[in-house]
């Protein structure tokens, strides 16, 4: 493997092409119009048109990414994530072409790609899993009598996809057919197909994944977990590793089943296993994503590893260079989401041009950034400008250096979710670590923060004051003369 091509864009293709020339291999840059002056594509070694702004005219045209990589040599492709990363079609094509895919195989992808058949899969391998249907329904009449069942409050979930899109928490029976019927219209307009499925709804839960690698060789191991619960639109914002909750042999059984579900799809690679742990710490099987994660930073730092390093490594065959018994947790990381949205406006996209934009820096603060100062942000992608990580040798640490971090990040032209991680840094449930995916609606409103900012703008006004004094009575000390 002698040249990569990154198919995508932004923070996560400027990432793996740091490690990718750590490593030695040339890299190639794909774009759209609209991204002919982003950063990603002046740090790669060659940079390719591929097509207009919208994702579907560029970065999700598979066969022209392969056209490109044929024409220039390449030997491998990285999906980062998003796009193409979970298409297996994509994946087979590579395969079909002889280049690399660097990820696991298409049959792997298909697999996990069906939340109802990855439930399958792993059924053999006795995996706790929420109660709920075991096939795609999309007979409302039908669904509402297995609903009962299940018994009220119920979760309707799109079989394909994720993101949040797809998905309606019912209460009580009366609210049933509305959402049912909302939940398939939503589907069908975000993957094409409408099925869904029904699983009894855990009240209280937090999100916790496992992250896994599998080389060729048969050897699996797991990279201990991330605690992913505070969510808004049941998408992440801020991540942290390890979990505040997880006892020694919670997180040793729950690596172990992470395990049990890579081996159930013959696995290659770098993946996430997610579960849903309740209030009374039982845990429950809920998707394997089958690409690296958007918040792989703070199991690198925590485990001290390179995630896109070992991803290469074993796409090229190699077998994996650490062993279970030698991986240890050391320290704790937390990685916060700079999104372009407005958290005081329910995070709506917040578009316009980065008048002023100038990132924190320092020791065990790390940003995973894809814009520049003067840049307009597209609409055309997720919102996400860039990933804030601080790293500390407890919890606290790496909270309070979060905290410096976000103060310290300038940024003008457009709103951002950074309140709301100095927030979320901020309030006693996170720093307890008594909470769960419900924080934003128990916790958070606009109000909380404008509040915060009003506090900390009375704070610095009285540290300005008291420093105008003591500087007066310095000037007013005589000089004694002689």
């Amino acid at each position: 493997m002698k040249k990569l091509l990154i198919a995508n864009r932004g923070e996560i293709a400027i990432r793996i092409m740091r490690t990718a020339k750590k490593m030695g291999l040339k890299t190639v840059a794909v774009y759209s119009t609209a991204d002919r002056n982003a950063p990603h594509v002046r740090f790669a070694d060659q940079a390719v048109l591929i097509g207009e702004a919208p994702s579907n005219k560029s970065y999700l045209l598979g066969d022209k990414i392969i056209e490109v990589a044929k024409r220039l040599n390449v030997d491998a492709i990285h999906p980062g994530y998003g796009f193409l990363s979970e298409n297996a079609h994509f994946a087979e094509t590579c395969e079909k072409n002889n280049i690399i895919f660097i990820g696991p195989k298409s049959k792997s992808i298909k697999i996990m790609g069906s939340k109802l058949q990855a439930k399958e899969t792993v059924k053999a391998y006795n995996i706790p899993m929420v109660p709920g249907t075991e096939e795609a329904i999309t007979d409302i009449s039908k669904a509402k009598i297995i609903a009962k069942e299940i018994g009220f409050p119920i979760l309707i979930k799109a079989s394909a996809g994720g993101g949040g899109k797809g998905m309606r928490i019912v209460e009580k029976e009366a609210e049933f057919e509305p959402q049912m019927n909302r939940a398939i219209s939503e589907a069908l307009n975000a993957f094409g197909d409408g099925a869904v499925f029904i699983e009894k709804y855990v009240t209280s839960p937090r999100h916790i994944e496992i992250q896994i690698l599998a080389d060729a060789h048969g050897n699996v191991v797991h990279l201990f977990e991330r605690e992913c619960s505070i969510q808004r639109r049941h998408q992440k914002v801020i991540e942290e590793a390890p979990s505040a909750v997880l006892t020694p042999e919670l997180r040793q059984k729950m690596g172990e089943a992470a395990i049990k579900v890579a081996k159930s799809c013959d696995y290659l690679g770098a993946g996430t296993v997610e579960f849903l742990l309740d209030d009374n710490h039982n845990f429950y099987f809920l998707e394997m994503n089958t690409r690296l994660q958007v918040e792989h930073p703070v199991t690198e730092l925590i485990t001290n590893t390179d995630l896109v390093e070992l991803q290469i490594r074993v796409a090229r065959g190699e077998v994996l260079a650490i062993t279970q018994e030698n991986l240890k947790i050391n320290g704790h990381a937390l990685e916060l989401r700079v999104y372009a949205e407005d958290p005081l406006n329910d995070f709506l996209p917040s578009v316009g041009n980065l008048k002023v934009y100038k990132l924190p820096e320092g020791k065990n603060i790390r940003v995973d950034n894809g814009f520049k100062e003067g840049m307009d942000i597209p609409i055309y992608y997720d919102p996400m400008l860039s990933k804030l990580i601080t790293y500390g040798k407890t919890r606290e640490e790496a909270i309070e250096l979060m905290t410096t971090a976000i103060s310290n990040y300038q940024i003008e032209g457009i709103e951002t979710t950074l309140p709301f991680g100095s927030f979320v840094c901020q309030h006693d449930a996170f720093r307890s670590g008594n909470f769960d995916t419900h924080f934003v609606q128990k916790y958070y409103s606009p109000e909380a923060i404008k509040n915060q900012q009003k506090e900390e703008a009375k704070i610095a006004a009285l540290i300005a004051v008291k420093k105008y004094i003591e500087d007066q009575k310095l000037l007013r000390i005589p000089v004694s003369s002689k």
